[in-house]
């Protein structure tokens, strides 16, 4: 049979439409293994043209949908199926598990990287996405990933090493590292459906050291934990109230920043005086009932109209970050009027101070929604602690109170 022309398809669709019968046009001999195949199908208001690969396998013939003409043209329709389809059909495989064999580029890495971070709910995914935007710039978005070189990657993060910029050359190094990973394990993953698939040999970023942590000590004592708090009540410059509130909040209950920052009202039972967070850091949901003074910060603030307790100053329709809370902390210690302190400082705080004021440690763990790694914990005891927690936060309150009277006092002496 001979090959198929254009004008040979709009014959048949001129025939099929008269005679309103369905036909079928095979491109080319195919000797008996594989064709590719335009099926045209009459329809009330006009007639389809479905370009179909058509394989014999075990006696029973396989098709499947290539894409429509003329939105694919004949010329590509050849090309997707010499392309995806033919090599599949002359090893004996199945056309049903074939698919576009084109290896993704770094822009669909990236993308479909950012696309599993978002779909499994990791509050990191805007973050990644910002930065492997940049970085697939750099790059080059439409190159395919698999030629990326680990020297491309060096090159890439040396500038910004060089520029004393050490904490964000281990980002960007982070981020690479990891969607090249997700895409090495996504090759074999049969629960998901890339839309292209990388052919990763290696990756690039997985040999490149990492900046050593370093890990902080620092936490605040008495009088710098009520000079801080107090400041944050009564601020000497103009700061967006949210954020002050925030960082309040974080000293009176230890939590994770990010998890805070993002505070929505369907988290807070006023009632019950409990925060509530189906998915944290860890993976795993977490109840935390606040101190006295913690819940009636709470009670007075309004949720903006989109729920969120801290709102940005620049986009109300999203929570402030935790970059943005440790920015305005760094520029009023910057003035001496706050102690110097970060927000992790502010955890480890929050665990030391508790300490003191008598709450045992396994409950500030339990807390702070830290991971138990004994057997009991992790795979037996399902018990939520919350009376333990209850009491444990009844302490804490009676401490900060009595610490932040004494100050007032002293200060007022």
């Amino acid at each position: 049979m001979a090959s198929l022309t254009d004008a040979a398809i709009r014959q048949a669709m001129k025939r099929v439409e008269l005679q309103s019968s369905q036909e079928s046009l095979v491109d080319g001999e195919g000797r008996g293994t594989g064709r590719l195949v335009l099926v045209l199908k009459p329809m009330p208001t006009r007639v389809t043209a479905d370009w179909m690969a058509q394989q014999w396998r075990d006696g029973k013939r396989t098709k499947k949908k290539l894409g429509s003409y003329p939105s694919i043209s004949l010329a590509q329709a050849r090309e997707i199926f010499q392309r995806d389809y033919a090599n599949v059909i002359q090893k004996g495989r199945s056309i049903k598990i074939a698919g576009d064999t084109r290896p993704g580029s770094v822009g669909d890495l990236f993308d479909a990287y950012v696309k599993a971070l978002k779909d499994a709910g990791k509050p990191s995914w805007e973050d990644a996405e910002k930065g492997l935007n940049k970085i697939a710039d750099t790059l080059g978005r439409h190159r395919q990933a698999r030629e990326i070189e680990p020297d491309e990657v060096i090159e890439l993060l040396r500038p910004i090493y060089e520029r004393g910029k050490r904490s964000m050359a281990d980002h960007v190094r982070s981020y690479i590292r990891s969607a090249f990973s997700w895409g090495m394990k996504s090759e074999h993953d049969y629960r998901t459906a890339s839309p292209r698939r990388f052919r990763l040999a290696y990756n690039p970023a997985a040999s490149i050291p990492t900046e050593p942590k370093v890990r902080g000590t620092r936490w605040l004592d008495e009088d710098e934990f009520s000079q801080l708090y107090k400041w944050l009540e009564c601020p000497d410059v103009p700061v967006h109230p949210p954020y002050l509130r925030a960082v309040r909040i974080l000293m009176l209950t230890g939590q994770r920043v990010e998890e805070m920052a993002r505070l929505h009202v369907d988290q807070w039972d006023a009632e019950e005086r409990i925060l509530d967070w189906s998915k944290t850091k860890n993976g795993k949901p977490h109840s935390l009932p606040v101190p006295d003074l913690a819940a009636d910060l709470l009670d007075s603030i309004k949720p903006n109209e989109h729920g969120w307790f801290f709102p940005s100053a620049m986009d109300p329709t999203r929570p402030v970050s935790a970059g943005t809370l440790y920015a305005f902390m760094w520029r009023q210690r910057g003035r001496g009027v706050i102690p110097v302190v970060t927000n992790r400082d502010l955890r480890r705080t929050w665990k030391t101070l508790a300490g003191k004021a008598g709450v045992p440690k396994e409950i500030r763990d339990r807390l702070q929604n830290h991971t138990l790694q004994d057997v009991s914990s992790k795979h037996y005891d399902r018990w939520q602690y919350m009376p333990e927690k209850r009491e444990g936060m009844k302490k804490w309150n009676a401490f900060v109170t009595a610490l932040l009277v004494s100050k007032e006092r002293r200060m007022a002496a």
